[in-house]
């Protein structure tokens, strides 16, 4: 287990330490893991006050919500514990006012019980408080449960309404009512890769096979409600709303919230790509999406998952959302619906470039290119694993996906280009190629084939002399954009090779000897690519760790150079 920490059995602690470094607007009460509003000013001893908490490992739940315009305190347990029922006691009696106490509970036995307890100790000393129990769970609705559905992301959503509300001046007994009523038009759904790991434990709650999701699952650590087979973004999606709309009651107005939740270790990409549709799909179902969060708001340590919750509102509800709040952990979101994914508005400069519109190839030349272009394309497309593996040792690991999909876009693109007409091929190449192979590969490949394509149209001749110049010419275009040069490990240690082994034979007659032995020379360059320290690229960040492996940039132009070469010469 890698985790950055000193003690399992001191996590919480330091934690707690930490956190009110962070969140100046916070302090710990001495002797219990209890976080409370630094200050609070006369008009917060005007209004309820609203506590909340549960166990640790649900971050930034629930001290990131802590602030202004929410939670007035936080209570924390252990990982994945309920806090003790001294520790909320603790808190009612910091945070209470004359207009009483407000506790939010997730719907877990532990929790329930000893803020229950508590609320009943502060009662005896006169103090008025209200429970809310949120149940937002919908993963087991069909499945009969003693103790009933589970307290999920969602309670975030109650936080926010709660806390607004009492801003407002809501009494007690009318938080609890509009808080109740909040739950019933809530619901969640979760779904998970992976289990996360306690520091405490070491190892994962829970194992899943390679292509196994589990769906259902809670906050702590247990197994969902089913374990399936992976499923694809959209479909997933799908998935969970589904469930969530079979089950959830969101009013007769169908408006609602979505809170797209990272439950640890999914990433912003992830979580966009799950929001693209699920708005679209909500609306195809008669359900207006007045907002849309997406963000890490209650997490279970490190799993691999999200839950998506969604909240029936109405204007009052929005404007509980939409009100401002000094708590870290609440998104600073748009106050306004959720963008539309198929919306586009013109760009201010058109960057395509105008090139001719082939025909496809008229003559024997060139049948011959598209033959090569083909067989170059063909070759990357079944070296994408191999060109990823060598990617991953010494890069970033996308080297082998990018160039599929740019031979892709190219045999896509090829029966536009001028085939017949060399130098516009080379050009109409290089633009295919720095639109879609992107990254830094996208402007060297694409620098390279433009200028091959320039130098041999001002020419105007298509001999073997003429080809090696414009070749060394490409590599030289390719040196004063990247900055690179012969030595340095990139892909030029196996194009210049090539190059001096065409110039060597250029006074002679074009063989399919001469063109064969510049590619063998190309790929001892790249095979010496091994032996040399990386002074550019992102292995230049490894040093001495890539030797011994050569450079998957140079072993790329080894596999579509012979086989385009071989194409052109059988």
């Amino acid at each position: 287990m890698k985790k950055f920490i000193n003690r399992p059995e001191d996590v919480v602690q330091e934690m707690l330490q930490g956190l009110t470094v962070l969140h100046p607007g916070s302090s710990t009460l001495s002797g219990h893991k209890v976080v409370v509003r630094a200050k609070r000013g006369q008009a917060a001893d005007r209004q309820v006050a609203v506590i909340s908490g549960g166990g640790s490992g649900h971050e930034p739940a629930h001290i990131g919500y802590i602030g202004e315009g929410m939670l007035s305190a936080a209570v924390v347990g252990e990982v994945f514990t309920s806090p003790s029922a001294d520790s909320v006691f603790s808190a009612i009696k910091a945070v209470a006012t004359k207009c009483g106490v407000l506790l939010v509970v997730k719907n877990y036995t532990g929790d329930r019980l000893n803020f229950g307890l508590a609320a009943e100790m502060a009662r005896s000393e006169g103090i008025s408080v209200e429970m809310i129990i949120v149940d937002d769970d919908v993963a087991l609705k069909d499945v009969e449960q003693a103790t009933g559905a589970r307290g999920l992301a969602g309670t975030v959503f109650i936080h926010k309404l709660m806390g607004a509300a009492a801003d407002e001046g809501k009494s007690l007994a009318e938080l609890a009512i509009e808080g109740r009523a909040a739950v019933g038009s809530l619901a969640t759904m979760g779904v998970s890769f992976s289990a996360g790991t306690s520091p405490t434990v070491g190892k994962p709650s829970f194992q899943l096979g390679e292509r196994e999701m589990e769906l259902g699952l809670g906050i702590h650590g247990e197994p969902g409600a089913i374990r399936t087979e992976l499923q694809p973004a959209d479909k997933l999606t799908e998935t969970l709303l589904t469930t969530i709309l079979k089950h959830g009651k969101f009013g007769d107005e169908k408006r609602v919230a979505v809170m797209l939740n990272n439950l640890g270790a999914v990433t912003e990409m992830e979580l966009a790509i799950v929001a693209r549709h699920a708005r679209p799909f909500l609306e195809n179902k008669g359900i207006t999406v007045e907002r849309i969060y997406a963000g890490t708001f209650l997490s279970s340590l490190d799993m691999a998952g999200i839950s998506i919750s969604v909240l029936g509102v109405n204007d009052e509800r929005l404007r509980w959302l939409d009100a401002a709040t000094s708590a870290p952990g609440w998104p600073n979101a748009p106050k306004q619906r959720p963008g539309n994914p198929e919306t586009r508005i013109a760009t201010a400069v058109d960057t395509k470039v105008n090139s001719p519109t082939g025909i496809g190839a008229q003559s024997e030349k060139g049948r011959k290119t598209k033959q090569a272009i083909d067989a170059a394309c063909n070759a990357l497309i079944a070296a994408k694993d191999e060109l990823t593996e060598m990617d991953r040792v010494t890069g970033d690991g996308d080297l082998g996906i990018s160039m599929e999909r740019a031979a892709r876009a190219v045999q896509s693109a090829v029966g536009s280009y001028l085939l017949d007409d060399a130098p516009a091929t080379l050009k109409a190449l290089g633009h295919t190629l720095r639109l879609e192979l992107g990254g830094s590969s996208g402007p060297l490949y694409g620098v390279f084939f433009l200028r091959c394509g320039s130098v041999l149209k001002s020419s105007g001749e298509t001999g073997l002399a003429k080809w090696a110049d414009s070749l060394d010419q490409g590599c030289r275009a390719i040196s004063e954009l990247g900055g690179a040069k012969p030595g340095d490990r990139s892909m030029l240690d196996a194009l210049d090779p090539f190059v001096k082994a065409l110039k060597k034979s250029a006074d002679g007659n074009v063989s399919r000897k001469t063109v064969m032995d510049a590619v063998e020379a190309a790929e001892r360059g790249a095979e010496a690519t091994a032996r040399m320290k990386p002074h550019v690229g992102r292995s230049s960040y490894l040093g001495d760790r890539v030797l011994g492996y050569p450079d998957p940039g140079a072993k790329a132009v080894t596999i579509w150079l012979r086989s385009a070469c071989e194409a052109l010469v059988e």
